[in-house]
């Protein structure tokens, strides 16, 4: 099967273009992806919000390409453009700066250049518009000479991303490193309200996906069956992973014998840094009444009456805590740039999101001096079961152990 149809956008290297307006940056994604993926015009600021696409692109394989708006767009709508161009810095692996060859290198340009060294993102520069020369320029170091009007230089440019882009996406194993040939392992996957229909979500697939690679069976069921399911089994689970919100009630009917651990917890090691996120949930004990607290998903969807964001996780954080805090809510791509009034960030297992945005958003709370912790750790504390959810990471369970 096509890699195109079956690699999550979040696990695809992630490619932006950026530049000035009317540097070509619209034309020359099209060239590049061989689509007509973003609107062109000669009128400077047509793109107005970054438009992504997930495609094949060869030699490299799946990856997202992203058009930006041009960094020196006017007034207060232009600021927003600008900021969420900026905001896609913080996604991608490879940045293509374009700049119009006829109007050479700017001030913004070389802005942009020490953003993505200050990031140390690998980046190319396109020189677009060489039909306007009089005099033709060549390949030097990480500079290309292209015309998006008329194909010359595409190719070169297109395996030069490629080279730069190899080794950069997400090279961690979200389960299969935890496992051998032939284990058995057992999924909790609740279906309540919140499930949606007649499909398991990113989560679940990815990790039934993983177990399946590395040659070992996958055995599912629902909470309330998990007590009969253990028992039909000839031999023991190599591990038992739950969804967060089922913590409490799969705890209980687990043997001490066999590991446990969530979906959350996995995607914490896999997106972002376990340790820290372990470390983080200790604020929860620490919170008083009217303390400020983010609780922050990653995609964005229908949100239900007993949604596990907005209502089942300030449920437990007011009842193990004891305080009344004031939450902030976020999802897709929003997350607050000024953390410095926040007690507590809350993170959601970050399916949706690569790792690149995850270590930018864990960045932004260490320098801002909050805490972060995502939702399967923060449940399993609260639940009492931490160390037992952190069976699996022994490494992990002794630094939270000393």
């Amino acid at each position: 099967m096509n890699n195109l149809h079956t690699t999550a956008s979040a696990d695809r290297i992630h490619i932006g273009f950026f530049g000035m307006r009317n540097a070509g940056k619209s034309s020359l994604v099209n060239a590049v992806t061989g689509q007509s993926l973003s609107v062109v015009s000669d009128v400077a600021g047509t793109t107005t919000d970054p438009v992504k696409k997930a495609m094949e692109l060869l030699p490299l394989g799946p990856v997202v390409i992203i058009d930006t708006p041009g960094l020196d767009d006017e007034g207060a709508l232009g600021e927003m453009r600008v900021q969420k161009a900026r905001e896609v810095l913080a996604t991608v692996h490879v940045a293509v700066l374009v700049v119009d060859a006829a109007r050479g290198m700017s001030e913004l340009d070389q802005t942009l250049i020490s953003l993505f060294e200050e990031r140390k993102l690998p980046y190319l520069i396109a020189m677009n518009k060489t039909d306007l020369l009089t005099t033709p320029i060549a390949v030097h170091g990480n500079r290309y000479p292209v015309c998006a009007a008329t194909g010359e230089g595409v190719h070169a440019l297109k395996e030069a991303i490629a080279s730069l882009a190899k080794g950069t996406g997400n090279n961690r194993r979200l389960i299969s490193d935890l496992l051998k040939p032939d284990d058995l392992v057992v999924l909790v996957i609740p279906i309540d309200e919140s499930a949606p229909k007649g499909r398991l979500i990113l989560p679940q697939q990815n990790t039934i996906r993983d177990i399946l690679d590395s040659h070992c069976t996958v055995v599912a069921c629902q909470d309330t069956e998990l007590k009969k399911t253990l028992s039909m089994l000839a031999v023991k689970p190599a591990l038992i992973v739950t969804d967060s919100q089922a913590f409490g009630r799969v705890a209980k009917d687990v043997p001490a014998d066999v590991p446990l651990t969530s979906f959350s917890i996995l995607f914490a090691r896999y997106k972002g840094d376990l340790p820290s996120l372990v470390q983080g949930a200790a604020a929860l004990s620490h919170l008083k009444d009217g303390d400020r607290v983010v609780i922050a998903e990653g995609c964005t969807h229908h949100r239900q009456c007993n949604d596990i964001g907005t209502t089942k996780i300030p449920r437990w954080v007011e009842e193990f805590s004891g305080a009344k805090p004031v939450y902030t809510f976020t999802s897709g791509g929003e997350f607050p740039a000024d953390l410095s009034d926040y007690k507590l960030i809350i993170h959601c297992g970050g399916c949706m999101l690569n790792e690149k945005e995850m270590a930018h958003r864990m960045e932004i709370a260490a320098k801002a001096g909050v805490p972060m912790v995502n939702y399967g750790v923060a449940i399993a504390h609260m639940h009492g079961i931490l160390k037992k959810s952190l069976g699996p990471f022994p490494e992990v369970l002794k630094m939270l152990e000393e």
